[in-house]
């Protein structure tokens, strides 16, 4: 037992958060603050293109993107390494396992796009259908090449049920998103992706993508071990404490 407790105490992992669209790394400060304080070395980059010109967001790829994430997860000093993904960042964190498998240990799904292979996001949204409530939340820029989103549609489709203030902050530094990933298909095998243990965390408040939806992402990509919120799509704000906490289930799964 005294050595099983010394263990926990020491147990420390690296996690690298990806964030969702129109948002940066800034996101998961609440998060990480929880993170470190329990030892663990954090990372939450913002992704390339994410508020730049139109010429820059033009050029964006997913595999860009996923090589970008890969070079952090192969940076990390400790392991177990988890990649975790909110949002449109679980096509980022899918497309990085697939590159990367062996510099990742865990994958983490926070009410995030969990595609099969062949599937984009356009894709996705079509078979999940529009939800007219939000209707107007996206805004066209650049010609399509990138969108904003509307921030008097925004606090209700992310974060309904979290903090005002907290809401309010985070739709101020809202940025342009590239859409050149949105039609991109999964590119992910069973050698490379589906050798990495996955934990899907579904949020049953969530407007943005509905339980529905996540629900049948867990049933075209199966395996993942499934955590419930009580929570908006925006858990990182709803309920830190309980997201810092999954996120080191996740860790001490694969570390045992």
């Amino acid at each position: 037992m005294g050595q099983s407790v010394r263990r926990l105490e020491m147990f420390v992992a690296s996690f690298i958060l990806i964030h969702g669209a129109w948002h940066g790394g800034w996101c998961f400060g609440e998060v990480k603050a929880l993170l470190e304080a329990r030892g663990h070395e954090v990372i939450t980059p913002d992704l390339p293109g994410m508020g730049s010109d139109e010429e820059t967001m033009r050029a964006v790829t997913l595999a860009d993107w996923g090589e970008f994430v890969a070079g952090h997860c192969r940076a990390a000093t400790q392991r177990p390494v988890v990649l975790a993904g909110h949002s449109r960042g679980g096509i980022v964190i899918s497309e990085t396992a697939e590159q990367a498998p062996d510099a990742i240990d865990a994958l983490v799904y926070i009410c995030a796009l969990m595609l099969p292979h062949g599937m984009s996001q356009a894709e996705f949204h079509r078979i999940e259908g529009p939800d007219p409530e939000l209707a107007g939340l996206i805004i066209p820029i650049f010609n399509g090449t990138a969108s904003l989103v509307d921030p008097t549609i925004a606090p209700r489709a992310f974060a309904q049920l979290s903090p005002p203030d907290k809401v309010a902050a985070t739709v101020e530094r809202l940025v342009a998103e590239p859409r050149a990933t949105l039609w991109a298909p999964m590119r992910i095998t069973p050698e490379r992706f589906g050798s990495i243990p996955r934990t899907y965390i579904e949020c049953m408040q969530d407007r943005a993508i509905t339980l529905d939806g996540q629900r049948m992402m867990q049933k075209l990509v199966p395996g993942a071990n499934v955590v419930t919120f009580e929570s908006d799509h925006s858990p990182h704000l709803c309920m830190p404490q309980q997201l810092a906490d999954a996120l080191i289930a996740a860790a001490e799964d694969v570390s045992s």
